[in-house]
């Protein structure tokens, strides 16, 4: 329903933030970590995660779009509410918590408060293959630049064509021609994939 929410931050704290967009104040919970990105900013443009309950409608806030793709992952697990979520997002980095997920280190997951033992294998059997699908560039903001050919390769395996393959195409054309447009870098592929 809620995209992000770009506005004046009216109010901060650790745990919250209510944030004026145009006029209209929302009461935001946010995790440590989108705290410590946003804490020296008076405006600023929070990723929004909607959570409705029978009782109640709540805004979670993420700093990043990332953040909020891993928040969505972690409370699809059974057993992890929305605040579950967001005190594992502010016990590490989104980098740290993918990383243990991933490599299944269950002792790390742990140690977040409201965890236990079982809970943190099945975050691991829940979630591990799907971040590795995912890789850890799905936590990297979309501001951040990707190279001419990565973002090249990018759009071709989403138009299907075979990731190595691909890469080999883009490669070959690389060594003829450095200063093509991402746009020409695909048209090129495309007529020899």
């Amino acid at each position: 329903m809620y995209e992000y929410f770009n506005g004046k931050l009216a109010y901060k704290a650790p745990t919250h933030v209510v944030i004026d967009v145009s006029g209209i104040g929302y009461y935001v919970h946010i995790s440590l970590y989108t705290f410590s990105q946003i804490k020296d900013q008076e405006n600023c443009k929070l990723f929004i995660s909607l959570q409705v309950r029978e009782d109640s409608h709540t805004l979670y806030g993420f700093a990043t779009e990332g953040e909020k793709k891993l928040f969505e992952n972690l409370i699809s697990v059974s057993g992890i509410g929305p605040n579950t979520g967001r005190m594992i997002l502010s016990s590490n980095t989104p980098d740290e918590i993918q990383s243990a997920i991933v490599n299944g280190q269950v002792a790390l997951i742990q140690k977040i408060k409201g965890i236990g033992p079982k809970t943190a294998q099945r975050l691991i059997l829940e979630l591990q293959d799907k971040l590795k699908k995912q890789g850890f560039e799905a936590l990297a903001s979309p501001i951040q630049s990707q190279s001419i050919p990565e973002e090249a390769l990018s759009a071709l395996v989403m138009l299907g064509f075979n990731k190595a393959a691909a890469e080999k195409v883009l490669n070959t054309i690389l060594k003829t021609e450095s200063n093509l447009s991402v746009e020409d870098m695909i048209k090129l592929a495309l007529k020899r994939l």
